[in-house]
């Protein structure tokens, strides 16, 4: 296990710094050395790390989610207002669409398979795109119109929408029943995951007001209470719907509401504690892709993947309708919207895991939605926010 971790971390590192030399997502590094130490390639990872995967990118995509609501202000999510809604439900439920009607024609999988496949496909990246929104707040890029706070808020709420949709169709496929009501309860899943947040980061921030404890022991203290949110969402789940992963969000969002000076240190924590999650989860995401299902479907993969970015980028401009953005915010927004990378690696294997038939597709095509859309989405965003985006004096 020790040689395992110690392979992981070199190779990861390695690779991700020629990738970050190239201009490229240090992130398709670490994906590729899992691909190479996996069990498909030289199979050099111990299976022991191989059982904790699913717990590792769990824990890996708490910690972005943490990091995201410690940045999220409210009162510039107020000043977005109907367009942060609409960019959080509209783009990724026209690309989901657009995926479960092709999919089933490219590969001859079931709709209920493809309505799986078009569930993790569809979020947006936190890993990708947390960070360049935060660097553009920072130097005042597109601050005048909110257009990074727009992006962040709408990205963090995506992810939490397609998560929800997706646990529900993996329901439906483990029962081989589908209920519309499913589908009606995401509200009451959001709004109670919102309130469950809420509640413990005003517990929380009362707690740290009295307590004066070091902020390594409040990064622990927020870590139980997110792990707790989870495991009290599977607890439930057949009584009643509740979103854990935005009760994460809202946590931190509630914190920096509140106590805004300790949020602004916990975020450095979390930066910190992000360098050695992310390495675990991209490897282990790479470890479980079957190289030889990559190379059988990859053409119409890429086609498929091409097609809902271009059905999401249309559904960013339905989402910016009537706004104040000029063309040039609207076409930023558009871009930001392509990275797909944490929820692909976190949840990408889980229909494989349990045993779905189309599980090595999914996986696959999921892998190659990060490959392709996160250098994309990260190099247009690079390249492009001075040209697209105003800097606030």
């Amino acid at each position: 296990m020790l040689l395992s971790a110690a392979l992981i971390i070199l190779t990861s590192l390695f690779l991700s710094q020629i990738f970050i030399k190239l201009k490229l997502p240090g992130i398709i590094g670490m994906l590729l050395s899992g691909i190479v130490l996996g069990p498909f390639v030289l199979n050099l990872i111990d299976p022991t790390i191989l059982n904790l995967s699913t717990d590792l990118r769990q824990i890996a995509l708490i910690v972005i989610l943490v990091r995201a609501g410690l940045s999220l202000d409210l009162d510039d999510l107020k000043k977005v207002g109907r367009p942060a809604i609409f960019m959080a439900f509209i783009p990724a439920t026209i690309e989901l669409v657009a995926i479960s009607l092709l999919a089933p024609v490219f590969f001859g999988i079931s709709y209920l398979e493809a309505l799986i496949l078009g569930a993790i496909v569809a979020a947006v990246s936190p890993a990708v795109i947390v960070p360049r929104m935060i660097k553009l707040m920072d130097s005042n890029f597109g601050t005048e119109k909110k257009v990074p706070q727009l992006i962040l808020a709408g990205a963090s709420i995506d992810d939490v929408f397609v998560i929800v949709l997706f646990a529900s169709f993996i329901q439906a496929y483990q029962t081989n029943s589908f209920h519309l009501i499913s589908i009606l309860l995401i509200p009451v899943s959001i709004i109670l995951g919102v309130i469950l947040g809420v509640i413990t980061g005003l517990f929380l921030v009362w707690f740290f007001k009295i307590f004066h404890i070091r902020d390594t022991l409040k990064v622990l203290l927020i870590f139980s209470a997110a792990f707790l949110f989870i495991v009290f969402e599977q607890l439930v789940e057949n009584l009643i719907p509740i979103s854990g992963l935005l009760a994460v969000i809202t946590l931190g969002v509630t914190i920096l509401k509140k106590y805004d000076l300790l949020a602004k240190r916990l975020v450095g924590k979390f930066e910190k504690i992000w360098v050695v999650a992310e390495v675990m989860l991209f490897v282990l995401v790479g470890a479980a892709v079957d190289i030889t299902v990559l190379v059988n479907v990859g053409l119409l993969s890429v086609l498929l993947i091409i097609i809902g970015l271009i059905f999401r980028m249309l559904g960013v401009v339905i989402s910016l309708i009537k706004t104040n953005f000029n063309k040039k915010e609207k076409l930023f927004i558009s871009i930001s919207y392509t990275p797909k990378a944490t929820v692909q690696a976190a949840i990408g294997a889980i229909p494989l895991s349990l045993g779905i038939a189309s599980g090595n597709l999914i996986l696959t095509i999921a892998v190659l939605a990060i490959l392709i859309t996160a250098p994309f989405g990260a190099i247009l965003m690079d390249k492009t926010y001075k040209k697209l985006l105003v800097q606030k004096k």
